[in-house]
Formats: structure tokens, sequence, C-alpha cells
């Protein structure tokens, strides 16, 4: 899986996000550290965890050291056991210590992130349905949380609002209801990926069948809802619809709604409320 956004990219947050942190200076190492002083380092999994944002960790600690070496790094992708080693790294000791921070900040969270979503991924497996993130993500980290998603086996959903069209109760309350707001999206689509009308009862998802949009979302919806819901929509002759299921859905909920026929399941816990994996690094000198 490719990292997200071009390396310049990367680069250019990864250089906020260490001039955030160390300001004018690491006036501690400064102070107790020698300056060509060389040091080793291993990231250590304290928990069990999906393995996500390793190679931005790196990244980042060669913005400070760009002749950081690297021994035995595992992937992201990788499921990992608690006590294993993700990484050896040789480079400054200051530069280390300095991006300490960042580096496993990023790591752990999106380690999380990934650790989460293969959870309900796994929770679903042989249903069929996808699991997908949603825009509850961190300013600034979406591009990073949305691929720990894909990571963990998940599916992005819009990245911003200029990629789909998705009509929420206050667009339709503006437009003038759940049947002339679908119309006035599919007529103005242009190059959206898709038009999805999110309803709220069953009175609503009739309204939008009769209008096909191509995905309907249904908010806070019972499981005994969501069956039916399904079942008005596969027997609509007018054309297939994907059925999306989001709103309070969690881990042990997560099957019944996938059980009940539809696509899509998005939750934005995976990235709004994903605990950050546990994970250190040890520095010691070379």
């Amino acid at each position: 899986m490719d990292l997200p956004l071009s390396s310049q990219a990367r680069g250019e947050i990864l250089r906020r996000f260490l001039a955030e942190d160390i300001g004018r200076g690491d006036i501690t190492s400064e102070a107790t550290v020698p300056e060509d002083c060389r040091a080793e380092a291993e990231f250590e999994a304290k928990s069990p965890l999906v393995l996500a944002g390793m190679e931005l960790a790196l990244e980042t600690l060669r913005l400070l050291d760009p002749r950081l070496t690297t021994h035995t790094a595992l992937s992201d992708g990788q499921s990992v056991r608690s006590g294993e080693i993700l990484v050896r790294i040789s480079g400054n000791a200051r530069a280390l210590l300095a991006g300490e921070r960042v580096a496993l900040n990023l790591l752990q969270h999106l380690s999380g992130v990934a650790t989460l979503t293969r959870r309900f991924v796994d929770a679903v497996a042989g249903t069929g349905v996808e699991i997908l993130d949603t825009r509850k993500t961190t300013p600034g980290l979406r591009a990073f949380e949305k691929y720990a998603v894909t990571i963990g086996g998940g599916k992005n959903h819009r990245f911003a609002l200029d990629d789909a069209i998705l009509i929420k109760d206050n667009h339709m309350r503006i437009a003038g209801g759940v049947g002339a707001a679908i119309r006035a999206a599919m007529k103005a689509r242009g190059n959206a990926r898709w038009v999805e009308a999110e309803v709220t009862n069953l009175a609503e998802l009739d309204e939008a069948i009769a209008e096909r949009p191509n995905v309907i979302l249904l908010d806070n919806f019972l499981p005994v809802d969501v069956r039916e819901a399904v079942s008005r929509v596969r027997n609509n002759p007018r054309g297939h619809i994907r059925l999306e299921a989001s709103g309070g859905i969690t881990l042990e909920t997560v099957r019944i709604f996938a059980e009940a026929g539809v696509d899509w399941i998005s939750v934005g816990a995976l990235t709004h409320s994903a605990p950050a994996s546990d994970i250190s690094l040890e520095i010691r000198v070379k």
C-alpha cells in the first residue's frame, strides 16, 4: 500500500509537526548529549497491534538525521505481537531524541486506527460488507488516518467535500425535503463519484428510493429497520441502490448490521476514537 500524498507534501507536514514540538531547540538534549554522539534505538510493541505509519515515523527521523540507518524493519499491515521489535535504527543521538515524540505519536496513533479497523473488518468477515471510515478525522491528519484505515482492511468513504455528494438532514431542510434535494443533486452531479442521501426513517427511505440515488445512508436505524430497508430497496425494480448503515455501530453490534444485508457500514470511531497502540522507543549509546 503506497503512502499517502507525495514525498514533498509529506515532508512539509512532518516538518511542521517537528517544528511544533522542537520549537527553538531541544535544550535538554543540547545540554546533556554530545553533538556528535551516535546511538541505536528500537521501536517495540507493548501490546498486540496492526502496524501502520512505520515509514512515516522513519521519514520523520530522517528529516533530522539524513544518515539514519534502519535494520529489520517490519512493514505496515503486519500483525504484531506484544514484545516484538518493529524496527532497529542507528543515528545521531540528538536527532533521535528530538524526533522521538513526533515519530512515536504518529506510529502509535496510526497503528491504533489500523488495529481498530482490523477488528471491525474481522467482525464482519464472510458477510461481504465493507467497513468504511468517515470525515470525522483529526484536522491535519486526514490523509494519514485514512491511509491507516486501508492498512487495517477498511475502505475510504469521501476524502473531502468535493469527492462525492452526500445529502444530509440540513441539506434536505434547506432544499425542501428528501426528494427535492436528491433531484437537485442528481442534476448537478458533475464529476462527483456518487450521489448519496441520508435518511432517518422508513418514510424518508421510500421517498429516496423513488429518486434513485446511487447510495442511501441509513442513519441510526435499528437492525430490524435495516432489514426492512434492505427488503424495500432490493425488491424495488427501479435499479440497484447501494445501502450504507451508520450511527453508533460498535464492535458488539456491527455483525448484526452486516447480516441485515447492507453493502457498507461506516464507523466514525475508526479515526476519532481509536485508542493509541502501546509502542516504546528505547535509545542506547552506540
